[in-house]
């Protein structure tokens, strides 16, 4: 009989069976896709990512952009296709088979910041692990204060989610922006951080979270900083080099913390050193 450690174990280390129900292209190299559960499935908290695995190609850790909150729930996961395993997710077609192990990691800590303000900070690809922040916040919308999401991306073409971006705006506010626009863009051009300080929120009751590339997390924290967001009050998602996904392998150490086991969201307060030596 098995039992609840097997079960775990299973998740951990051996693929479960998923199919590609809908894929839809978000951008020239970016595709959302929703898996369904051949099996029982496996429930995932904001934050948290899986191994995908594609037969024959290889596997790769892909944050959860859509988790289920129970078993048996469709899993949704946006990929940009970067190489060969990211683009043979990228082009399964719907009806093809995927393996997924997890979930892993931590969480966005969502339910703590009921009450005060939440702050989202993205920048391109870095969207689609705070959707899942955001989602949550239009659900519980009378538990925060002040929500906001500023988005940044390359281009116009380069945004995720431009549809349900300008539905969140109904009930949050909603601020994009590209570092370079074409002749038909008429929003904000520059860079994300620069949106942190006209942003709505109390520095002492907001919770901050950012995901996006190292730099444009470093100027985030900045511009947080400045308008005197406590450390401890801010969220990031880190990504590094990920394999196995239980803190086996090694390839995602930082310092003394293991990506994969540890994060990937840590706070601030608990990665700043770190993420000053380039060396780590």
């Amino acid at each position: 009989m098995a039992t609840v450690a097997d079960d775990r174990a299973v998740g951990a280390l051996v693929p479960s069976p998923f199919r590609v129900g809908e894929r839809r292209q978000d951008t020239a190299d970016t595709w959302t896709l929703t898996l369904e559960p051949l099996g029982d499935g496996f429930a995932v908290v904001p934050g948290q990512f899986v191994m995908v695995y594609m037969f024959g190609v290889g596997e790769v850790p892909i944050s959860v952009s859509g988790p289920p909150e129970s078993r048996g729930e469709p899993v949704v996961l946006t990929v940009r296709a970067v190489g060969a395993v990211t683009t043979a997710i990228c082009n399964s077609e719907p009806g093809a088979i995927v393996g997924l192990r997890g979930p892993f990691g931590n969480s966005w800590p969502v339910e703590s910041a009921s009450g005060g303000d939440v702050l989202v900070v993205a920048g391109g690809i870095g969207l689609a692990p705070l959707r899942p922040v955001v989602l949550h916040a239009l659900a519980h919308r009378s538990e925060y204060g002040a929500a906001s999401v500023l988005y940044g991306a390359r281009t116009p073409q380069d945004l995720l989610y431009t549809d349900e971006l300008r539905r969140w705006g109904d009930e949050l506010a909603v601020e994009v922006t590209v570092d370079a626009a074409d002749t038909a863009w008429l929003g904000r051009v520059g860079v994300v951080p620069k949106l942190v300080a006209q942003a709505e929120f109390r520095p002492d009751s907001v919770r901050a979270f950012v995901c996006g590339p190292e730099v444009m997390i470093h100027y985030t924290v900045e511009a947080l900083r400045e308008r005197g967001v406590p450390d401890e009050r801010i969220f990031l998602s880190l990504e590094r080099d990920m394999r196995c996904g239980v803190g086996l392998c090694g390839h995602c150490q930082l310092g003394p913390t293991l990506i994969c086991r540890d994060g990937p969201v840590y706070t601030q307060a608990q990665v700043a050193q770190l993420m000053e030596v380039r060396e780590l």
